[in-house]
């Protein structure tokens, strides 16, 4: 199985944190492929500018790399999808990270319950 990880199983992942639930840490170790979107790196630059969040993006950037997860770049085709999705989440981040796994045909790895009604691709933990 190939794997999108949402920002905050990511963030929870490289935290070592106890909120990443076991079927969570199952699912990443068993995946074939893991990525990483590039958005994720953006919306967490965003929330530290804000004060929102304390994180080193370089430091999450390595750690993808010493995971062995790939970077997904957000692709002109994975906005053409944002638009073609209904509003069942507001936040742009999450609407994009749905979209790059329905193009992508990956499952996206997340704990935010309001995504799971765009596709059977979300995956809930």
């Amino acid at each position: 199985m190939r794997i999108l990880l949402d920002t905050h199983i990511f963030l929870w992942l490289v935290d070592d944190s106890p909120r990443l639930t076991p079927q969570a840490r199952a699912l990443i170790a068993n995946s074939e492929k893991v990525l990483v979107s590039s958005a994720t790196i953006w919306e967490v630059s965003i929330k530290i500018r804000m004060g929102k969040l304390r994180a080193d993006p370089d430091g999450l950037i390595e750690e993808m790399r010493k995971n062995g997860f790939e970077e997904l770049p957000v692709y002109a085709r994975h906005a053409r999808e944002v638009a073609k999705l209904p509003l069942y989440h507001s936040d742009p981040i999450d609407r994009l990270l749905v979209a790059q796994a329905k193009v992508e045909l990956l499952r996206l790895v997340t704990n935010d319950a309001h995504l799971a009604p765009y596709s059977d691709l979300v995956v809930v933990v």
